[in-house]
């Protein structure tokens, strides 16, 4: 059941308080009363001051199999408050939510573009999976599939997460992947179960 913007608001006043055992966190934290009454289904996020893009001239091609180190792959830029990032059409890149989150273990979300901002080629985050017992910031792919630069502002709301309620029982059990706890966004691995390797051998 996904979470209207009323409920939403009011998890969050009661995250607030200090003997919440589990809350949910937002960071910098959205207008409460503005979100209650906004009739809408999700929270608004904003865009943060770190960009990361790939270094399409060290490698001949991403090797799924063979580790390569991030700093070698990757180029990491801040971009401060009152500047701009432009990104060019065919270009991607990974960003940075603003907002540090935290959600309880009863909930979790997924990150989906803002309507106005794919209608300028901006695509954002598909449908990016937030895991029950998460925090950190949310990492952002960022592609222009437009035809002219896009410029990106630290600070303007590019993308809205939903939050939804999950079944069965509640563990102390939570997602702890390379991703969690993060301020900066990063590459990360790919990494092949014992099915994959099986086929690729076969």
């Amino acid at each position: 059941m996904i979470l209207r913007a009323e409920r939403i608001a009011q998890l969050l006043k009661q995250g607030a308080a200090p003997d919440t055992s589990d809350p949910l966190v937002i960071t910098p934290t959205p207008n409460i009363d503005e979100l209650s009454k906004s009739g809408s289904a999700s929270v608004d996020l904003r865009l943060g001051t770190w960009f990361v893009s790939l270094r399409p001239a060290r490698i001949a091609s991403l090797n799924i199999d063979e580790v390569t180190s991030e700093p070698k792959l990757t180029k990491c830029s801040y971009v401060p408050f009152g500047s701009s990032y432009y990104l060019h059409p065919g270009n991607f890149i990974l960003g940075i939510t603003l907002e540090w989150i935290r959600l309880p273990k009863t909930l979790a979300g997924y990150v989906v573009g803002k309507s106005s901002w794919g209608r300028r080629g901006l695509i954002i985050a598909t449908a990016t999976g937030v895991h029950p017992g998460f925090a950190g910031c949310l990492t952002l792919e960022l592609s222009n599939v437009g035809e002219i630069p896009i410029e990106l502002r630290p600070g303007i709301q590019v993308c809205q997460i939903c939050l939804h309620s999950v079944e069965g029982k509640t563990t102390d059990d939570i997602d702890r992947s390379s991703y969690f706890g993060r301020r900066r966004p990063i590459l990360g691995n790919i990494l092949l179960d014992d099915f994959a390797k099986k086929l690729s051998t076969s």
